[in-house]
């Protein structure tokens, strides 16, 4: 492996020509030997998987794949493998094209979406251990790895300008944390690491070779300002911009000066809009090993949850749309839901908003030229999981749904639908009135920004059957969606103006857990035609750094097509019973921090 990551190159230019681009371009491929179809390639690193899709050039998914990435968990740290991830995706992109029946030469575009995990990588490009174990293969800290809550509190603690970027404060989860620790902690791991990249960041430089950092990794989660270059270019130049957005105070001052050195190399010194063509596209060897050819442009790179902005924020029905093509401010009412593992809440504005709790605002981090907001949940489709796998009637509730080939969540809605009309309730998620659920069971990133926050059951039994686990998952669904509501309210308050809700991932395909959402927020939940919305805003970059689009906005607007669009119930039951389960929900935090108090002040 280290023999291949020599061959690439260390000194990325800073600015690249866009006449040698295209001159690659064409020089791919001949007349008599070019494919008819125009394909994009989207690939996304979530959690637990690497996935790979196919989309012609309306946007529609012609095919996908998906090969499992190993994890590992050990208290607050979780930790993957750069060589392992990237073995997954070759294995999901060779995969994708056979069950799809695309041919090599039909890949015009491609581009890297993944978790905002952190990878360590020496001047080889060989792996370096993040871990306490020392395998050298676990070098990648993993986004939801909380060891760093005390480096985060450390960095808090200084109030550095930087922090209004952030909603105030940083959170463990993002890098500085964890590079504050690694520092701290693995001393010889740190004097070795060459690169300090964000794993979609490496992606893009494991394909092509070229160290430019996506706006969108370093504005979201490395404290790099933005809006530095606002009167520097546009996205339509769609140019390399010098790093001049690192504030060199604030690394010096939490203890990380070392990282500014030799104009911020191992962070980052030469930064570009998503979509930017990297390079000069697929290198020789990232081409065999991806069973692609050699050349193809390569956009820089997203964040999972920003791809799925970027693949479902113009999915509007065109009837329901009230406003023009070129009303810039139309696309500013609309909130994203990335549902998976976590949850997103992605929101653009003209102007600059600044929320406490909730993390911006990042100049161009997702749209090009708009402010982005992001709220979040740590854990939704993890926490799902979690309830249903630690309850003691999980093993035979998975067994039945097997036997009738449905999944679990399938299963349990259907047992909650049955036990509503054996009751005799107005309404399913009445179901839960003695049950509440503060979700809140790997802390609060929005809007309460409280890393040490619990979660919360009220109205246990000892009842421990399917029914009851049902009635368990549903108000947790229910605890969820509060959460949201909490966040958009929050939003709203400091200067937001949402009114619509469009939801993309793994959750999203769940009815009811939809449902709840509309019902809870009182208002339409759209969902885009493409599930994979991730996947799409993947091949989005592709077809960016093609030249297909002259833009990621005009990419969007192209590519991105509504579905089906879910309505809140108009019993006006339904409302009340969640407006007085809201209420109860708000409390349950309070509570907890006037428990935590009594607690304090019990140990003083």
């Amino acid at each position: 492996m280290s023999g291949k990551r020599r061959a690439w190159s260390e000194t990325t230019p800073l600015l690249h020509s866009r006449s040698s681009f295209l001159e690659m371009v064409t020089s791919t491929a001949t007349p008599d030997s070019a494919p008819s179809r125009t394909i994009f390639l989207g690939i996304d690193v979530g959690t637990g998987s690497a996935r790979a899709g196919l989309f012609d050039e309306d946007g529609k998914l012609l095919g996908s794949s998906s090969s499992p990435i190993q994890i590992w968990k050990d208290g607050n740290c979780v930790e993957q493998s750069s060589t392992d991830i990237w073995h997954a995706i070759c294995a999901a992109v060779k995969s994708a094209c056979s069950l799809a029946d695309v041919v090599a030469g039909e890949v015009k575009g491609l581009g890297f979406a993944a978790t905002c995990s952190l990878v360590a990588v020496d001047a080889d490009g060989s792996p370096v251990t993040v871990s306490w174990s020392g395998d050298s293969r676990r070098n990648v800290i993993v986004w939801m790895d909380h060891r760093a809550v005390e480096q985060a509190e450390r960095i808090n603690s200084r109030n550095s300008p930087v922090l209004q970027y952030c909603g105030g404060s940083l959170s463990p989860e993002m890098q500085a944390p964890k590079l504050l620790w690694v520092k701290e902690n693995l001393q010889e791991s740190w004097s070795m690491v060459f690169r300090w990249m964000d794993l979609s960041d490496w992606l893009s430089y494991r394909a092509t070779g070229d160290d430019t950092r996506s706006l969108c990794t370093t504005v979201c989660k490395w404290t790099y300002l933005g809006h530095a270059h606002m009167h520097q270019g546009n996205e339509k130049d769609s140019r390399d911009m010098e790093a001049c957005g690192w504030d060199d105070d604030f690394w010096e001052e939490i203890g990380l000066g070392d990282l500014v050195d030799g104009h911020h190399a191992k962070i980052g010194r030469s930064v570009a809009y998503p979509g930017h063509p990297l390079g000069s596209g697929l290198t020789p060897a990232a081409a065999k090993e991806l069973g692609l050819v050699a050349g193809i442009p390569v956009g820089t790179s997203l964040i999972d949850a920003h791809a799925g902005g970027v693949g479902v924020m113009e999915s509007v029905p065109q009837l329901a749309s009230d406003a023009k093509e070129g009303d810039m401010e139309a696309i500013c009412h609309r909130m994203v839901l990335v549902c998976g593992t976590s949850t997103c809440h992605m929101a653009v504005s003209r102007s600059k908003l600044f929320i406490p709790g909730v993390w911006g605002p990042f100049w161009s981090a997702m749209v090009p030229e708009y402010w982005l907001t992001e709220g979040g949940q740590s854990a939704t489709g993890a926490l799902l999981d979690h309830v249903i796998e630690n309850h003691v009637a999980s093993p035979s509730l998975a067994n039945r749904a097997a036997s009738r080939n449905i999944s679990v969540f399938e299963l349990l809605n259907k047992i909650l639908e049955t036990t509503m009309l054996d009751l005799k309730r107005p309404f399913l998620a009445s179901l839960t009135e003695d049950m509440h659920v503060l979700p809140d069971f790997h802390g609060n990133r929005s809007p309460l920004a409280d890393p040490k926050s619990k979660g919360v059951v009220c109205g246990l039994t000892l009842d421990s059957s399917e029914k009851q686990l049902a009635l368990l998952y549903l108000a947790t669904l229910q605890g969820i969606a509060y959460g949201t509501r909490h966040i958009v309210e929050h939003c709203n308050a400091h200067g937001h103006n949402i009114d619509t809700i469009l939801a993309c991932g793994g959750l999203a395909k769940n009815p009811l857990f939809i449902q709840e959402h509309a019902d809870i927020l009182g208002c339409p939940i759209i969902l885009p035609r493409e599930s994979e919305s991730v996947l799409l805003g993947a091949a989005i970059l592709g077809a960016v750094a093609a030249r297909k689009y002259s833009g990621l906005n005009e990419a969007m607007r192209a590519l991105n097509a509504a579905g089906q669009v879910i309505h809140p119930s108009k019993d006006p039951k339904v409302k009340k019973y969640h407006d007085a389960k809201y209420h109860i929900f708000r409390e349950l935090y309070d509570r907890q921090l006037s428990h935590r108090s009594i607690i304090a002040q019990a140990l003083a």
